[in-house]
């Protein structure tokens, strides 16, 4: 049994709120570069340029990629073997948070009431998902989610008659409602399966996948690049001014589900699609 102090977790959720604030994955940048060379239009080539100008700036001068820095995801990969000590797990996540967000200089999203609004002042509470894997270390990620792709996201509780024609309409129709307003190119990712909230997840945890990997699942990575290709043949392109780019990657999740259902999730992610995760 391996003890791990609630004190390192603070620490390490302090810094990747900075870090994954101010530094866009290798993978998306790749992919924004990968998707200018393929532009002819004037208008989305500068926007491209202009995307990669901004996270340029944002590397090297350390400050926020966006304005939106997002409601902290925090996704925590536990070892079963471990034994976390010192104050409250969640207690401690939204610590580091709080810290995160404070020294870094980073905009505070959150307000303590869905209804009545009222901002928190530190960016708490965090969305905290936690998963208990074998071994005696923590991963964790943070995934800063902007609500301007967020408000975009859509789910439905299909029946299995639907089929998989169902899906594909269905990821065509949120991308088409979405337009230009989760600020394309998007990354869209895909839950299928579970439960109601199970596939929500699921889709949450597409976005922290690579853009460039594919499912294990051929069938699923063959879905993958059909609905890519679909997404961007709609012309939406970058900031919704038209292009060959509507979105980055597309990224899919599934878990068994019940006899009578197939539920499917979409989570829309802008091109600033920031994840960072750190071992302990």
């Amino acid at each position: 049994m391996r003890e791990i102090s609630t004190d390192q977790i603070i620490d390490v959720i302090e810094r990747l709120c900075i870090k994954a604030n101010e530094k866009l994955p290798e993978d998306i940048k790749c992919a924004i570069q990968n998707c200018r060379s393929c532009e002819d239009g004037l208008i989305a080539q500068g926007i491209l340029d202009n995307i990669i100008e901004n996270y340029t700036i944002a590397d090297s001068e350390n400050v926020p990629i966006c304005q939106d820095t997002g409601m902290a995801c925090v996704f925590m990969e536990i070892g079963q073997d471990v034994h976390i000590t010192g104050m409250n797990l969640t207690d401690a996540v939204d610590e580091g948070v709080r810290r995160g967000y404070d020294k870094g200089y980073l905009r505070k999203s959150v307000v303590k009431d869905p209804v009545r609004r009222g901002n928190t002042g530190d960016n708490t509470p965090a969305i905290l998902h936690i998963d208990i894997v074998p071994g005696d270390q923590i991963k964790i990620t943070v995934g800063p989610k902007g609500f301007g792709s967020e408000n975009m996201s859509a789910i439905r509780m299909f029946k299995p008659s639907a089929g998989i024609e169902g899906i594909k309409d269905f990821i065509l129709e949120t991308v088409k409602t979405a337009g230009p307003n989760p600020c394309p190119p998007m990354v869209v990712g895909v839950g299928i399966g579970g439960t109601f909230e199970k596939c929500a997840l699921l889709a949450k945890k597409a976005l922290m996948r690579s853009v460039d990997s594919s499912n294990p699942d051929e069938y699923y990575a063959a879905l993958e690049e059909e609905m890519l290709d679909k997404i961007n043949a709609l012309g939406i392109g970058p900031q919704g001014l038209g292009g060959r780019t509507t979105a980055l990657g597309l990224n899919i999740e599934t878990f068994p589900t019940h006899i009578a259902g197939m539920p499917c999730a979409i989570n829309i992610s802008c091109h600033v699609t920031r994840h960072m995760s750190e071992v302990i």
